[in-house]
């Protein structure tokens, strides 16, 4: 009986010991979402996106209802 309560009272522990992200775990993510924005940043400026862009835009200004 003793036995078994030692074994739940310590998966629960480790349980919640393993709940959140580190402090590491954070930066790779902030780093890893920044290198994303970045990526997306440079492809939505580029020429060919800007100008699908404005296209698309411009043809719903100008649709007639």
């Amino acid at each position: 009986m003793v036995k078994q309560w030692w074994a739940r009272r310590y998966a629960a522990a480790r349980v919640e010991a393993e709940a959140g992200m580190t402090t590491a775990e954070y930066a790779m993510g902030t780093i890893a979402a920044c290198g994303f924005a970045a990526v997306l940043y440079k492809v939505v400026t580029s020429g060919a996106v800007s100008g699908a862009l404005q296209s698309v835009i411009g043809r719903a200004l100008d649709a007639q209802f």
